[in-house]
C-alpha cells in the first residue's frame, strides 16, 4: 500500500491516523487483515463514483478516482479504449462492377490536357447523370473512370485519364463528336443482365471485318495472343464495355467473332466503327482465376490429397 501516507489520509477520512499504533488497523492497511474485521466504528466502506471519471483515450495505465462509493477491491479499473471500425482497401480490391449492358450513348465534348496538367475527357450524357455524385464510377467504352466534375444543367460530366489508361485503351483515338458507350456501376438492386465486367481493360483489338447477315452484323476482331488465350467459344467478352457472346475462335488468325442483333446495333458504338479501328477488350475474369489456380500448383496438391 505504498503511496498512502499522511497526505492521503485526509481523503480516506480525517479521523484515520496512519501513524496509529492500532495493530489491526496497520495489518489491514498492509493487506494482511480485512478491514471488515475491524470494529464497525473504525471501518467505513469507501465510496466511488464511475460517473466522475473523465472520458479519455487509455494509454494502458490503470485509472481510478478517489471519490469513494464502493469497495477498495474495485478502486482500480482500466478505461476501455474507444473502438473504431477501419475499412482497409487492398490494392486489388474490386471497388466497382458493371454488367456490360450499355445504358446510353454519350458524346465526347472535349478531350485533352486541362489547366491542371491532367488529361481530361468531357462527355455529354443524360441517363448516367440522373443520380451522379462526385467520385462515382462510370464505364466509358468499357473503361472504369471516376467522375471528377459534372453539370446536370448542361448534361455533361468529366473524368481524368491516367497515362496507363491512354496506353491500354482506345480512348486516345476519341475526338469531339465521337460517341461512346456509357454504363453506371452496378448497384445491389440492379438486374444482372450481362456478365461481371470490372471496367479493367485488358488491351485493345482491331476490327478486321464487318459482315451483315440479314438484320444482324458479324464482327471479327484480331487480338493479342495474351488476350486470346482467355477467350473461348460461347464464352463472355466485353467489347467496348458491351457484354457479348463469342461465337467462334480462329487461333490461326488470332481472331474471334461475335454477332450483333438489330437492337444491339442501335444501342452501342461498335457498328459505327470501321475496319481497322480499335476496340477495348476485357476477358471474363473467371478465366484468369482458373489460370492462377492451375499455375499455383492447385491440381498437384489436390492429387496428393486424393492419394492419402
Amino acid at each position: 500500500m505504498k503511496g498512502y501516507g499522511s497526505k492521503n489520509s485526509r481523503r480516506l477520512g480525517r479521523n484515520w491516523d496512519f501513524s496509529s499504533s492500532n495493530p489491526a488497523l496497520i495489518m489491514a492497511i498492509q493487506g494482511r487483515l480485512s478491514l471488515s474485521s475491524i470494529a464497525p466504528k473504525l471501518y467505513h466502506p469507501p465510496k466511488f463514483s464511475i460517473s466522475t471519471l473523465h472520458h479519455f483515450r487509455s494509454n494502458g495505465h490503470l485509472k481510478f478516482n478517489l471519490n469513494f462509493k464502493t469497495q477498495v477491491s474495485k478502486l482500480f479499473i482500466k478505461t476501455p479504449e474507444p473502438q473504431s471500425i477501419r475499412i482497409r482497401s487492398p490494392w486489388n480490391q474490386i471497388t466497382c462492377l458493371f454488367t456490360g449492358i450499355v445504358e446510353e450513348l454519350g458524346e465526347v465534348k472535349e478531350l485533352g490536357y486541362g489547366d491542371d496538367g491532367g488529361f481530361n475527357l468531357k462527355v455529354g450524357a443524360k441517363v448516367v447523370l440522373e443520380d451522379v455524385k462526385l467520385g462515382d464510377s462510370i464505364a466509358v467504352n468499357g473503361t472504369c473512370l471516376t467522375v471528377s466534375e459534372f453539370d446536370t444543367e448542361s448534361s455533361e460530366f468529366s473524368v481524368g485519364l491516367a497515362p496507363e489508361t491512354l496506353r491500354k485503351t482506345s480512348l486516345i483515338e476519341l475526338k469531339p463528336g465521337s460517341l461512346v458507350n456509357l454504363e453506371r456501376a452496378l448497384q445491389p438492386t440492379t438486374r444482372m443482365g450481362g456478365h461481371f465486367v470490372q471496367g479493367h481493360v485488358d488491351g485493345t483489338g482491331e476490327i478486321v471485318s464487318l459482315d451483315p447477315e440479314g438484320d444482324s452484323l458479324w464482327v471479327k476482331v484480331k487480338a493479342n495472343p495474351e488476350i486470346l488465350k482467355y477467350i473461348v467459344p460461347k464464352g463472355f467478352i466485353a467489347v467496348d464495355g458491351t457484354s457479348l457472346t463469342v461465337v467462334d475462335l480462329f487461333d490461326n488468325e488470332e481472331c474471334f467473332n461475335f454477332m450483333l442483333v438489330a437492337y444491339t446495333q442501335q444501342k452501342v458504338v461498335i457498328p459505327l466503327k470501321k475496319v481497322g479501328q480499335k476496340v477495348n477488350l476485357e476477358v471474363d475474369i473467371l478465366g484468369k482465376y482458373v489460370e492462377r489456380l492451375l499455375s499455383s500448383g492447385f491440381l498437384d496438391s489436390l492429387k496428393l490429397h486424393n492419394k492419402r
